[in-house]
């Protein structure tokens, strides 16, 4: 009889998993860069993390890698969507774990990039059984925070579902929305729903079906990100930002509803739509880079990654001493 496999044994007699390399971090930390020059090294195909750069038209805006880029190393889950259509953490894990099994199937390494928290999240911890939220919901809740503010929208969230708000900032208004949608919409907590997750009624996390390696690039000096963020803000307004912007709200993207009304709550909402309507010049209304900087640095820090060595089978022909 054969003797049953135990700890003892090598690695090469439990099941095999391939990998998939995750790389995150803040806007302008040099994420795109670095994976581009991966690409090198290692036989990787990238696929986008990043809510923003799912749109077409969102291209100065959003930071989206440029064409000579996308030639030397192209990105998955970029222009899928259009500004008016929305984009849920649960499209992109459907969307991702396609390409995924995609570039697995052709022997090659998932590298997933960006600085979409959320999207790393739910794939790292599977999605709930939340239903999705009328979108007239969505809007009276976007509607009421504009007149109250995020905070009070967070203490209603307190009295209907403590267990989800104590989890979320005051000002996380996507966190916040999305629990207030579901449960305007059902009765019922998102906490509830997370629950039922946790008993094995939400999708499976990726690691039950890959070997997950995570990379975080976090700079130990906020005042050069800070400047880091000014620079590439200045960068766009040289590439035309003002005319993507005037594009967009042309259409009526502004408005609460859309996709795109979250990239404008980035870059000072207010502002722009003062801009709009004086026909001031967009440079009259820059916001701080500590302002373009805060949400996406909390959700960085909040997220507690760990920069790992990335160890890969021979399968994929890699060797560490090359």
């Amino acid at each position: 009889m054969a003797e049953e496999p135990n700890a003892s044994q090598p690695a090469s007699f439990l099941p095999f998993r391939p990998p998939a390399i995750f790389l995150m971090g803040p806007t302008a930390t040099g994420k795109t860069d670095l994976a581009i020059a991966l690409r090198e090294y290692l036989p990787v195909d990238i696929i986008s993390v990043d809510s923003a750069l799912v749109y077409r038209g969102l291209d100065i805006g959003s930071a989206k890698p440029c064409a000579v880029e996308l030639a030397k190393a192209p990105h998955r889950l970029i222009d899928i969507c259009d500004p008016s259509e929305a984009y849920s953490a649960a499209q992109f894990v459907t969307d991702a774990r396609r390409e995924m099994a995609d570039i697995t199937a052709k022997g090659r390494i998932p590298l997933l990039v960006g600085g979409t928290m959320l999207y790393f999240k739910a794939l790292l911890e599977g999605l709930s059984d939340a239903p999705a939220v009328d979108p007239a919901i969505r809007q009276a809740i976007e509607t009421e925070a504009a007149q109250k503010g995020w905070p009070v929208m967070h203490q209603q969230l307190m009295e209907v579902d403590p267990d989800t708000a104590a989890k979320i900032h005051p000002n996380h208004s996507q966190r916040i929305q999305r629990a207030l949608e579901v449960f305007r919409a059902t009765g019922v907590p998102v906490s509830v729903y997370r629950q039922q997750h946790q008993q094995g009624g939400g999708g499976a996390p990726i690691e039950d079906d890959y070997e997950i390696f995570q990379l975080a690039l976090l700079p130990h000096d906020r005042k050069w990100l800070h400047q880091r963020i000014e620079q590439r803000f200045r960068q766009m307004l040289v590439q035309g930002f003002e005319v993507e912007v005037r594009a967009l709200l042309e259409r009526g993207l502004h408005s609460g509803g859309h996709a795109a009304h979250r990239l404008f709550r980035v870059v000072n909402t207010q502002g722009i739509l003062n801009m709009y309507n004086s026909d001031t010049p967009l440079r009259a209304e820059l916001p701080s880079s500590r302002q373009l900087l805060r949400s996406t640095i909390l959700a960085a820090i909040a997220a507690l990654v760990l920069l790992v060595a990335v160890v890969l089978p021979a399968e994929y022909g890699i060797d560490p001493t090359g």
